[in-house]
């Protein structure tokens, strides 16, 4: 972690989910369209920075031999100390600020990375979570809705927000469907989409 204060002292969390190079620009699931949402993210960063909230930077980062890559057809992808697994160029300065924390994740849900999990617990006054980051239907909304599930199980009132001008998909266009189904999945368990 970079100086980061004591977690109960936050009050709001900036996720910035899988802006990695192996999505955005080299690898078999890297969509170079993906690029079009950075300027975007850079202005929240800059707002959740100025804010004082905490940011979380969230990094697919697998095992050689990891289990997913069975789920999605032997799909090899941001391996462990590969470029794949890096943060884009655009994102990197912001990744080494106070109030950052950069992580890995070995699943398309970022509630599953045992860093998240012990941030979450013990960033108690978190009152308002948002999100960037690809892929839209797949760890964008696993990860939200898995956290979603988190605060109600412990009842913590928390708002979720997913800017939909900072979010996408790998072949968007072909996997619209997805894309739309997570979006109405996501306003459905109230998470806000929204969008400048």
């Amino acid at each position: 972690m970079n100086k980061v204060k004591n977690l109960e002292v936050y009050e709001g969390m900036l996720i910035v989910v899988d802006m990695v190079r192996g999505f955005v620009e080299e690898g078999v699931l890297h969509d170079k369209n993906i690029k079009k949402i950075i300027p975007r993210q850079i202005e929240i960063i800059k707002e959740a920075h100025n804010h004082g909230d905490l940011v979380v930077f969230v990094k697919d980062t697998h095992d050689v031999d990891a289990v997913e890559f069975k789920r999605f057809g032997n799909v090899s992808h941001c391996v462990k100390n590969t470029s794949e697994a890096e943060l884009v160029d655009e994102l990197k300065p912001y990744e080494t600020l106070d109030d950052t924390v950069s992580i890995e994740k070995n699943s398309t849900s970022f509630m599953e990375a045992p860093e998240f999990r012990k941030i979450v617990k013990k960033a108690t006054n978190i009152e308002t979570v948002k999100l960037v980051g690809c892929c839209t239907d797949i760890c964008d909304f696993n990860g939200i809705m898995g956290l979603a599930n988190y605060y109600d199980e412990w009842n913590r009132d928390v708002d979720i927000i997913v800017y939909e001008d900072a979010v996408a998909t790998y072949s968007e266009e072909e996997r619209g469907e997805y894309v739309s189904a997570a979006k109405l999945l996501m306003k459905q368990q109230g998470i806000q989409l929204v969008k400048k």
